[in-house]
């Protein structure tokens, strides 16, 4: 199974922008009212709405501590704290805000994973 978080935004071109220049998606998708993006098995459309929904966290894993610190070298301007060690899920993580007010993670896992679908 396959799936694809959608948000509405009232500000599309700026959000595709952001997620595709500072977060690292691409556009996989174009619709008349919508943007699909996606960054490895994550698909999120961004579509023309009223209002931005903003609510949920948009979470990017990486494979590794150090590309979760050069992440945040890169996106400090937006972050929201410094990376941090979370024992209680064993990650190492950091949050930002997107133009929309909508809040992303970057983090990596510090213990084995199953293999990915």
């Amino acid at each position: 199974m396959s799936g694809i978080v959608f948000f509405t935004t009232t500000e599309r071109s700026e959000i595709v922008d952001f997620y595709t220049e500072r977060l690292g998606f691409d556009p996989w998708l174009e619709q008349t009212a919508c943007t699909i993006l996606r960054n490895g098995n994550l698909l999120l459309g961004f579509c023309d709405g009223e209002q931005t929904e903003d609510e949920g966290v948009v979470t990017v894993y990486l494979d590794s501590r150090n590309e979760v610190e050069e992440w945040y070298s890169r996106l400090e301007d937006v972050a929201i704290g410094d990376p941090v060690e979370n024992e209680r899920f064993e990650i190492f993580q950091f949050f930002g805000e997107d133009p929309d007010g909508r809040t992303f993670e970057i983090q990596t896992f510090l213990h084995d994973l199953p293999p990915e679908p």
